[in-house]
């Protein structure tokens, strides 16, 4: 496991190439991440793809070769932001493309992306990349899910958040990381949570969260959580 930088400085930087930056404002700055770049235990940078355009009209897509619909984002743009990007800070930098032929993400791969200290997340737009940008920079693939977005800005997003939840001092009470849902390799989901008031058309809250043992109420929470499979096929 990489040790953790000393407390006050950010635990994880996360570089992000993107078409729009601009859709990044609100989540960079709102809620448990905004707090957490504010309290520098994250850092966000934003790099706009058109700064390495091919000419100074700002092009970094194309027609593909042998036809087809849409464009594609050309090679040289994304190689040499990516190179330019690794060489803005000594520490290295693990490359990550979103992408929906990649590697579904979960859970034990935002505890492995946090041991990488420094992410650049490149997100995609059109129809793709161009295959070379691919096969240069050698980036980890990774998908979201079987469907499909407009871009790679979301699943980016998806995966900064998740990440960056893991990162000690980010969340208000420390608990809260150990008993979401899959937490560990079990696959289990979070227990059921109540709050006031007590009953609510008709729905009480169950008597033991009422009892004040918190043996017995630790018991049931464990009887309560499922793992992911089981609950999708009842």
């Amino acid at each position: 496991m990489t040790d953790l930088p000393p407390t006050g400085s950010p635990q994880i930087r996360f570089d992000v190439l993107t078409l729009f930056p601009g859709l990044f404002d609100g989540f960079l700055t709102e809620s448990i991440l905004g707090r957490a770049i504010r309290n520098q235990l994250v850092d966000v940078r934003l790099w706009d793809l058109r700064q390495w355009a091919v000419n100074k009209f700002g092009q970094v897509d194309d027609r593909p070769f042998g036809g087809g619909p849409g464009m594609l984002l050309m090679a040289p743009p994304v190689v040499d932001g990516v190179e330019a990007i690794s060489n803005d800070d000594p520490a290295p930098a693990h490359v990550v493309l979103m992408s929906p032929g990649g590697r579904t993400f979960d859970q034990a791969k935002a505890r492995e992306l946090l041991q990488k200290r420094r992410l650049i997340l490149i997100c995609g737009r059109y129809e793709g990349f161009d295959q070379r940008a691919i096969d240069i920079l050698k980036p980890e693939l990774l998908s979201i899910g079987d469907f499909v977005v407009s871009g790679g800005e979301v699943p980016a997003m998806v995966v900064m958040d998740a990440v960056m939840r893991l990162v000690p001092g980010v969340l208000g009470d420390e608990s809260s990381a150990v008993d979401e849902s899959f937490h560990d390799d079990r696959g289990l989901v979070e227990y059921p949570h109540y709050t006031r008031p007590r009953e609510y058309r008709g729905l009480g809250v169950p008597e033991i969260l009422l009892s004040g043992d918190h043996a017995r109420i630790a018991k049931w929470r464990e009887s309560q959580r499922r793992i992911k499979e089981s609950k999708e096929q009842s």
